[in-house]
């Protein structure tokens, strides 16, 4: 008869994302307090209470992020280091969320001293663009014989080194993103000759084109 195989539940799971340090400037102030108004979300089948607010202030702005109740954020003053923790490291729920605010804590910590960027480059014969109203208008030419494009949102500065090329930049990882993929949308790369606008520096696989 074989013997049963015992596996040990007792140790606590750490998330290994969330566990990490966050190494945070002396020009960097953070600081987590209650939200003004506590909201619940829906995660699956379980009820998230988000009911802090972290600050993070440095030479580029301040960014804020609502997190759950169940999330601590301490400083050690001695070594400069961040750390993020939660109540209950076995909870399912808790321990993702763990390493989910890590990451954006420390990309606010990272756009508040640096920034982020995003490069987008126009592929194709006559595709650029071109900036209006003193920066604050993206000019997209990508075929089409209507004038299209987008307005800056605040918090967001793009240069145009060439007429083929644009680069985003802003404190907020999650806007420079989803502004860059806004303006990616009037024309994603497509498969057969390649052209279309690409997002820091994206490949494609080309296909061969069927002939009937």
């Amino acid at each position: 008869m074989l013997g049963r195989r015992f596996i040990s539940t007792g140790r606590v799971l750490r998330s290994q994302i969330g566990s990490s340090p966050i190494y945070v400037g002396p020009e960097v102030k953070v600081s987590i307090g209650p939200l003004a108004a506590r909201k619940t979300i829906r995660k699956g089948k379980n009820m998230l209470s988000i009911a802090q607010l972290v600050s993070v202030e440095g030479p580029k702005g301040t960014l804020k992020l609502e997190v759950p109740d169940f999330v601590s954020i301490k400083k050690d003053e001695s070594s400069g280091k961040l750390s993020v923790d939660v109540v209950n490291a076995e909870n399912k729920i808790q321990r993702s969320m763990w390493g989910t605010v890590r990451s954006l804590v420390n990309n606010h910590v990272i756009g508040v001293t640096e920034g982020h960027m995003a490069i987008l480059k126009f592929v194709g014969t006559g595709y650029g663009a071109r900036l209006e109203n003193d920066g604050k208008f993206v000019n997209i030419k990508v075929g089409a014989s209507i004038k299209q494009g987008l307005e800056v949102p605040d918090g967001i500065k793009v240069k145009s080194p060439s007429l083929t090329s644009l680069i985003i930049e802003g404190s907020d990882k999650q806007q420079v993103l989803l502004f860059a993929a806004k303006l990616r949308d009037f024309h994603p790369p497509e498969p057969y000759k390649g052209k279309g606008i690409y997002v820091n520096g994206e490949t494609i696989k080309l296909k061969a084109k069927k002939i009937k």
